[in-house]
């Protein structure tokens, strides 16, 4: 459906989910064997499970950090890394993911509007820094020295990073695209029907259907690391 639309398409917002990194190997939330099912959202996502029991929390997330360095991007990370150095209009890339494949697949400019693993905030100063150790023997703010370091993750109850910028090129953009996503969590899954109520076409890529995808245009279903790369080559082809 989009093909003869494609010469058309100047501004470009992309959303990725988990779905794009889980064929490098790293959880999805929700699925089978997700980590959620290892502990619950509210003992290591929410800021009350923090206050409840801060080494539970610190050491889930340093663990998942280690993690990082078991795991490569995919070909999915690759194309829209292409994407970014090659596409002559405007890009903005979204991720809800906390990880650093986009980056290490080569995109420059990504958006973490969940926050990343290898950053850390102080709850004392405010300020973030890059963090690429663990948390759990409570080590001094690089900024302030005061030992009161979180991660640097939005969690449940705390709003996303970047919404106003996200929103503004939503307003503006000819195509909205989402990769990997489940469509259950808000505010990104109300993305779509922002773009469409600004003109925009839209376009899941998905394994299966997300709870959102009748609000897209076109959707198409299979592994990340396949349908990407072929949309990405559609959008430079045209």
């Amino acid at each position: 459906m989009l093909e003869g639309l494609m010469a058309e398409i100047g501004r470009i917002v992309i959303l990725t989910g988990a779905g794009i990194s889980a064929e490098s190997g790293i959880d999805t939330f929700r699925s089978a064997g997700g980590l959620w099912e290892q502990h619950r959202v509210e003992d290591v996502a929410t800021p009350e499970g923090f206050a409840r029991n801060p080494n539970l929390v610190l050491n889930f997330y340093d663990m998942r950090r280690a993690a990082l360095a078991n795991v490569a991007p995919n070909p999915a990370h690759s194309a829209l890394a292409r994407l970014e150095r090659e596409f002559s209009g405007e890009l903005l890339l979204v991720t809800q993911n906390v990880d650093d494949l986009h980056e290490r697949g080569g995109s420059a400019r990504v958006l973490h509007m969940h926050g990343e693993l290898k950053s850390a905030l102080c709850t004392a100063c405010e300020m973030r820094s890059p963090w690429h150790t663990t948390m759990i023997d409570r080590p001094p703010c690089p900024v302030c020295r005061a030992p009161t370091l979180r991660p640097d993750v939005v969690w449940f109850g705390e709003m996303p990073y970047e919404m106003g910028r996200i929103y503004r090129a939503l307003e503006t953009c000819d195509l909205f695209v989402s990769i990997g996503t489940s469509g259950a969590v808000y505010p990104a899954a109300g993305f779509v029907q922002e773009a469409r109520a600004n003109g925009a076409r839209t376009l899941e890529l998905n394994l299966e259907p997300s709870e959102g995808s009748r609000c897209f245009h076109e959707t198409r279903h299979g592994p990340a690391s396949v349908l990407v790369p072929q949309w990405v080559e559609e959008v430079l082809d045209a």
